[in-house]
């Protein structure tokens, strides 16, 4: 067996972590358990604000490749940092990770590199305050022919498709890797973000080989119920997966469709538990594992 070489193209965000309680929250303005995006303003009135912080590279489609990476597969990711500290740190971190860093740290420019404040409560539930700086200008130029038209396997993430140059580089290495025999596919990323694009991820579901998503970002985009949102997809789409938040998770091939039993754990922290599943489930497709086993993976790695 051949395991594929697994690529990923998305926004290169530097974390920044720190413990908050709900009155801090309400006090900032911060609502509890999303990602908002923030001007550079507010994020750096945040950024300030945070006690005890510390940092990690991240953004979705990242947080995935470090899981893939820890499971020992072969990781490169596309992503766009300043030559800044943070963004020298976000590219030594990935590579000390085992993902390469496709993209040098852009020098110049008037856009930092991307962070976002995640504020951490006593429930484990994360909010997310990001600002996109750098990441957001990622383009077609900086998907390199060379690592694309090698991946095995594609992942994106929806964020992405915020920025007509980010669909542009989206379409591009999608491009290149179907035409060399790769598998694509997508993270909905956020039920805003399927409803911001709702037309284009509704074709995307019909061209990618896979789509990832939780249960409202599947109503989101085909403003129904969960059920008949999923019917739509399995219609439309090779590879359907559903996450549900401590529920079961529902896998759907062709005529095959697995409900995997989710194991609730306590939370400590729950940021990039979704991007974690995504790892897990991309490892037991990547080695050629059946739908309910790549699934179990993912649900293991989400807990963990």
């Amino acid at each position: 067996m051949s395991i594929p070489r697994i690529l990923g193209i998305g926004n290169a965000i530097v974390d920044v972590f720190a413990q908050a309680d709900d009155s801090f929250l309400d006090l900032m303005g911060i609502e509890k358990g999303i990602m908002q995006l923030v001007e550079r303003e507010r994020g750096e009135t945040l950024y300030g604000a945070m006690e005890g912080r510390h940092q990690a590279p991240g953004g979705s489609v990242a947080n995935t490749l470090a899981g893939l990476g820890n499971l020992g597969l072969d990781t490169s990711f596309i992503g766009r940092v300043r030559d800044d500290a943070l963004g020298r740190f976000y590219a030594q971190s990935m590579e000390a990770g085992g993902t390469r860093f496709a993209n040098p740290p852009v020098a110049g420019g008037e856009l930092p590199t991307s962070r976002s404040m995640i504020f951490v409560s006593p429930d484990g539930e994360r909010s997310m305050n990001t600002y996109l700086g750098i990441s957001a200008e990622l383009g077609p130029d900086d998907v390199p022919d060379a690592v694309a038209g090698r991946a095995g396997i594609l992942f994106l993430e929806g964020y992405l498709y915020d920025k007509p140059k980010g669909k542009q580089a989206f379409e591009r290495a999608t491009d290149l890797t179907q035409k060399a025999g790769g598998m694509a596919g997508i993270a909905l990323s956020d039920p805003f973000c399927a409803d911001r694009h709702r037309a284009d991820f509704q074709r995307l579901v019909r061209e990618l080989d896979f789509v990832i998503g939780n249960e409202h970002e599947w109503e989101s985009l085909y403003e129904c119920r969960l059920d008949q949102a999923l019917t739509r997809a399995a219609a439309d789409c090779r590879l359907v997966v559903c996450t549900r938040s401590g529920a079961d998770v529902v896998l759907i091939r062709g005529e095959e469709r697995v409900v995997v039993p989710v194991r609730k754990v306590k939370p400590v922290d729950a940021t990039g538990a979704g991007d974690l599943f995504a790892a897990g489930f991309l490892y037991g497709i990547a080695t050629e594992r059946d739908l309910e086993t790549a699934g179990r993976m993912g649900c293991v790695a989400a807990a963990r």
